[in-house]
């Protein structure tokens, strides 16, 4: 019999900018978008570690991140 022992997730995330926007605008609700995507991680109570926040020339930005799976143990993997 096999059981799952810990795992977690990788994850590259674009939250991209509307189009529709003033460049300011646009970069202010993505910012906006990626602190309530974190704040939404920390109310799950999933565990979640941000490795890199990279923001783009067009007011996108980059989030990778090593997240828990299914509330699975993540052993090291967030250390």
């Amino acid at each position: 019999m096999k059981r799952i022992q810990s795992a977690c997730l990788e994850q590259t995330i674009l939250f991209s900018a509307s189009d529709d926007l003033s460049p300011e605008l646009a970069a202010k609700m993505v910012r906006q978008e990626v602190e309530s995507y974190k704040l939404s991680l920390t109310r799950k109570q999933v565990a979640y570690k941000i490795e890199s926040e990279t923001p783009q020339p067009d007011g996108s930005v980059i989030v990778k991140l090593r997240r828990q799976y299914n509330f699975y143990s993540c052993g090291s993997y967030l250390d």
